[in-house]
């Protein structure tokens, strides 16, 4: 028997003083079995982060041809391209030729570094593609955070994001590896 999907209802609230972005989003996420609390909660950070009333979560892990989230035109056209892990070379190449912007946001720690070491020089022909890392001790605590039924608040100002979920405030810096050259 097959397992099925958790999910998640999350009412996330979003102030972001650098994009002048204020908006409420009640987001269901279905979290495949195969997938982590930690992967799961780095979705709703992601999606804070690039939060726009056209950006959406597709299909997920089930899915290659499509990235965790998108948003595209009312046309149909992707704008925007997010990929979460540590995508191959070949991957965010097919990405930045289908999409205006991409971007790859990596949680994995060491993995990550080790990833980025590697695959930095393959991906400076990119010039749409930015790479944002979230350091291991941050996904940690936001991982903790992680509930079938979440209220989050979040405001980013100055490229800082502060959480709040009840009584828990979390802070949480991206490091930002690699910017778009457009």
């Amino acid at each position: 028997m097959a397992l099925k999907a958790t999910i998640f209802k999350v009412d996330l609230q979003v102030s972001d003083m650098d994009r002048h972005y204020y908006e409420n989003h009640p987001l269901t996420l279905a979290q495949h079995p195969s997938e982590t609390d930690e992967r799961l909660m780095i979705r709703v950070l992601t999606f804070a982060l690039f939060a726009h009333e056209r950006l959406e979560f597709t299909r997920g892990l089930s899915t290659i041809d499509e990235p965790d989230l998108w948003q595209k035109s009312l046309t149909g056209e992707i704008e925007h391209w997010i990929e979460l892990g540590l995508p191959d070379a070949k991957r965010l190449g097919k990405a930045c030729g289908r999409s205006q912007q991409v971007h790859v946001v990596t949680y994995a720690g060491r993995n990550a570094s080790l990833w980025w070491e590697k695959i930095q020089p393959d991906l400076q022909r990119f010039k749409n593609l930015a790479v944002i890392n979230i350091p291991a001790a941050d996904v940690e605590v936001l991982t903790g955070l992680a509930s079938r039924n979440l209220e989050l608040q979040c405001m980013i100002q100055d490229g800082a994001v502060f959480l709040t979920c009840g009584e828990t405030q979390l802070q949480i810096q991206p490091e930002r590896w690699m910017e778009p050259a457009v």
